[in-house]
């Protein structure tokens, strides 16, 4: 996929009109490539009478069938045979559902340069070594949770000293030990080297809330840094918004705005989109955000506000080039961040039940589903 190749070599992760017509031959290439290697993809696009072909410019794009994430949970579909996908990961599991994507060669390269591209643009980088707090789960041989190796990959923006995680495994599963993660902040603010933590939200606020409570107040080492990914799942009861929780752990930690980082994504779509210092997620040159009307399915413009749809040609061994989420969020024009960047940028507003909404995307899973019965 020569393409798909020269679209993640760009120098510049954000430059989103100069990579428009590479970006498109890319998608065309990556859609071409499942179309005729996947029988079911083949399908489902035959039944909405599209073809790889019909990919002639930008607005084309919209046109792409769009599969929810959820017709890939319990449902294993791939392009390319078990002993060429050198890594499968999954979803977190919510409700013991799972997506399974298998990853490529090829797509994996194109991820570790994307990855590259972004970290140095955000300034995640640096030869000093660090303690890392991971707030999240142990790697186990049982996980193969997409969260797991995402987090444990950003302890390898810096040499890592240390490895603590929030999440461990023992005889009853995975049980958090924020006790022990509050012992190892503790202990390591004490010594020369910068603290990052890395992980979930939720359990940075459980640790910083223990830590509040203890009457900590620290001031780590410059180059220290929170970075946040994944949401808040199951304690969605227990959310705080982003100004509560950069205030606390201000408070605490004496990390500032400037020093935490947020990251969005998913194993269905594994682009990597990094918050700018106004907390922003724009769109990276490896990928695109389409809005679509709720109901209707239909992409609307900017500042409206619809389910996200998100499209890469990254991945080649699973058919996920265009993938519906049931995350609902607003695209807005780059230019009004103030940051710098110029692509748009991607506001996250929350989540909708996709069972309360008829979409083209949930015909194709029951068609799917004929085709496999």
């Amino acid at each position: 996929m020569r393409y798909r190749r020269k679209l993640f070599r760009l120098r510049d992760p954000y430059d989103i009109e100069a990579s428009q017509d590479l970006f498109l031959q890319a998608v065309r290439e990556n859609c071409a490539y499942h179309y005729a290697h996947c029988g079911e993809y083949r399908a489902i696009l035959e039944h909405f009478h599209f073809s790889p072909e019909t990919l002639r410019c930008e607005t084309d794009l919209a046109r792409l069938p769009a599969l929810p994430t959820a017709f890939f949970k319990g449902r294993e579909i791939y392009s390319m045979p078990r002993g060429r996908q050198l890594v499968r990961a999954t979803s977190s599991g919510t409700k013991g559902q799972m997506s399974r994507i298998g990853f490529d060669a090829g797509g994996l390269l194109c991820g570790l340069e994307m990855v590259v591209r972004i970290a140095q643009r955000h300034s995640l980088f640096s030869v000093r070594p660090a303690h890392y707090i991971l707030l999240g789960y142990k790697p186990h041989r049982g996980n193969q949770t997409a969260v797991t190796k995402t987090a444990f990959g950003a302890t390898l923006f810096t040499p890592a000293l240390s490895r603590t995680y929030a999440l461990r495994y023992g005889p009853q599963g995975y049980e958090p030990d924020l006790d022990g993660v509050v012992a190892a902040v503790r202990r390591h603010a004490d010594s020369a080297f910068p603290l990052r933590f890395m992980g979930f939200p939720s359990y940075t606020y459980f640790m910083l809330q223990k830590m509040e409570e203890q009457g900590m107040r620290l001031r780590l080492h410059r180059g220290s840094k929170i970075m946040l990914g994944g949401g808040w799942k199951q304690f969605y009861r227990q959310q705080v918004d982003k100004r509560t929780l950069y205030a606390l752990a201000e408070k605490v930690l004496g990390v500032g705005q400037e020093n935490i980082v947020e990251f969005f994504g998913a194993v269905e779509h594994p682009i990597l989109y990094c918050a700018c210092p106004n907390q922003h997620f724009h769109v990276p040159v490896y990928s695109r955000v389409i809005i679509r009307d709720v109901r209707t399915l239909a992409p609307l413009p900017h500042g409206k506000p619809g389910l996200v749809n998100l499209i890469t040609p990254m991945v080649g061994a699973t058919p996920v080039v265009s993938v519906l989420t049931d995350d609902l969020g607003v695209l807005h024009d780059g230019a009004s961040c103030g940051c710098g960047i110029e692509s748009p940028y991607l506001e996250l507003l929350g989540r909708v039940g996709l069972k309360e909404i008829k979409t083209c995307a949930a015909g194709a899973a029951e068609l799917l589903a004929g085709v496999n019965g």
